[in-house]
């Protein structure tokens, strides 16, 4: 699997502060990342995967979401997270 314990851990631990604030803006902006960089990555060798296509959308928005409240609540982190991960904007 991808995704374990140990790597969420290490993703809230590096974005969310720590191992167990699993609610920080931040560190599900991180773990969703993570997630969308697999489900591309699964979509270049599988074209016609059209349910994970969907899922991907539908991740990519819950993001969307996320960055566009952090842009509201603090333009701080936003600009933080956003050089942290390498997200376009």
């Amino acid at each position: 699997m991808y995704l374990t314990n140990e790597v969420k851990k290490e993703i809230f631990k590096k974005h969310g502060g720590s191992e167990s604030n699993t609610g920080s803006t931040e560190g599900q902006i991180a773990l969703f990342t993570h997630r969308i960089n697999h489900l591309t990555e699964h979509l270049k060798t599988n074209r016609k995967d059209y349910n994970t296509e969907r899922s991907l959308v539908k991740l990519v928005g819950k993001r969307r979401s996320l960055l566009d409240y952090l842009t509201k609540t603090d333009i701080v982190r936003y600009r933080a997270i956003i050089k942290e991960l390498g997200l376009r904007k």
